[in-house]
Parts: C-alpha cells; structure tokens; sequence
C-alpha cells in the first residue's frame, strides 16, 4: 500500500513537472493590448467608380450531428469521458501556450545562472498554483492529459521530459507511469484510436458551445474526414 501511494506521487509529479516549466511567472508577465475589432474592405471598380464594401470573416463552422449509441451504457461511458475530457483540457491548453512562451524567453536568457534562477521561479510558483489541482486527478483522467498534452503541442509528455531535463529522468518518469497503466509515450491519434476521435468530437462540441476556449491542434487531421470515417454508432470498450 505505501509502495503504491509512492508510486502515484511519482506519477503526479511527472504530470507537474510539465507544468513546472510551463507555467506562467507572474514577476515576468506581459500586458497584452486589448484585441480591436477589425474590418476588411473589398473594392469594386464600376464604370469608374471605386466602392468598398465592407464585412467580416467569420470562422468555419462544423455541422456536428447526433451521436448513436448501441446502449445506455456506452452512453454512459461516452459521458465519463465528456466529464473528464472537459475538466483536464485547460491544463493541456496551459501547457502549449506556456510551452511556446517558454521557448522564447529561454532563448533570451544566456547566462547559466539566470536560467537556473529563472528555473526555480518557475518551480517555486508551480508548486503554489497547480500543485493541489493536479493532484486530484484520477488516473484515467492523468492519462488523457498527457493524450491533449500531445494534441497541443505536437510533442508527447515523454519528450518534454526529456527535453526539459533528461533522457533517463523521461524513462524512469515513463515506467513509474506504467505500474498506473499511464504511459507518458501516448499521442493522441484520433485516426487510429477510436477513443481519440471522440475527444476530439467531444472538443468540437465544447468549443461550439463556448464551454472552452478553442485552440487549434498542433497535430494534422481533418475532424470531418474523422467524422465520416467513425460515423458508425459508438462501440469499444473505453476505461471508465
């Protein structure tokens, strides 16, 4: 039992250690203009005269239909993983907006000692902000995480680790994960893994319904080629 409990902390802590470095420093914070409406203007030449027509561009729009279920209780599991979906999406989202805004102020800092420095920030506010969120996660919900973590930044869990700090800190990270049945490896591919296709239906529907906030994946995939592809009703047996 005690084994076990230290075995989830280590996993937790892999799941923090990505946000360690990719969250923001509130001392290094930038103040963003606030966003101005823009129009575009198109011109038509008739007989001479110049008019401008103005309009604006609106985003595409998907036509999501309804899903077919075989039984109330793959119903019910589509549910479950809507709920927990939902709930750790923000966090991936997090990390690619912080994983790009970490990039760059890294490649400002040249001296050793200030990255150091500017690591420890890091950690030391990581730890008072997420800490206690993350670590209420199940393990299921850990693992479609580190799926998103994938789907936002075009880079598994693992290699951020491994990037971040080293390959054999990434690969003891992974086997830990593994005693949870959580591999850090795991890309989300909602081509192949029908799983991932309905939480990338279950996104969609989130986004369209301004429940969360859009950010486009990192990843190359057409959802309504997707669509059509697993237009069948909802089958599998998806963990709970």
């Amino acid at each position: 039992m005690i084994l076990a409990q230290m075995l989830k902390t280590s996993i937790l802590r892999q799941i923090l250690f990505i946000y360690l470095f990719l969250a923001p420093l509130p001392i290094l914070a930038q103040v963003e203009e606030p966003v101005q409406d823009s129009v575009d203007y198109e011109f038509y030449i008739i007989e001479g005269d110049t008019i401008a027509r103005s309009h604006i561009d609106l985003d595409e729009v998907l036509i999501l239909g309804r899903l077919k279920f075989d039984s109330d209780l793959e119903r019910r599991k589509y549910l479950i993983l809507r709920r927990k979906t939902i709930k750790v999406y923000p966090y991936a989202k997090l990390a690619s907006e912080r994983l790009v805004e970490l990039n760059n102020r890294l490649d400002q800092i040249k001296s050793k000692r200030d990255r150091k420095r500017y690591t420890k920030i890091v950690q030391d506010y990581i730890e008072n902000q997420f800490s206690a969120e993350l670590k209420k996660l199940t393990r299921t919900e850990g693992q479609i995480l580190v799926k998103l973590i994938h789907r936002q930044t075009g880079i598994t869990a693992f290699d951020l680790v491994k990037d971040l700090k080293s390959g054999w800190r990434a690969f003891w990270y992974n086997t830990t994960a593994s005693f949870f049945d959580i591999s850090l490896k795991e890309e989300f591919d909602p081509s192949k893994n029908e799983e991932d296709y309905y939480i990338e239906d279950i996104l969609q529907r989130a986004f369209q319904g301004k429940q969360l906030e859009r950010q486009p994946s990192a990843l190359d995939y057409n959802f309504l080629e997707l669509t059509d592809k697993w237009s069948a009703p909802v089958k599998g047996d998806r963990k709970s």
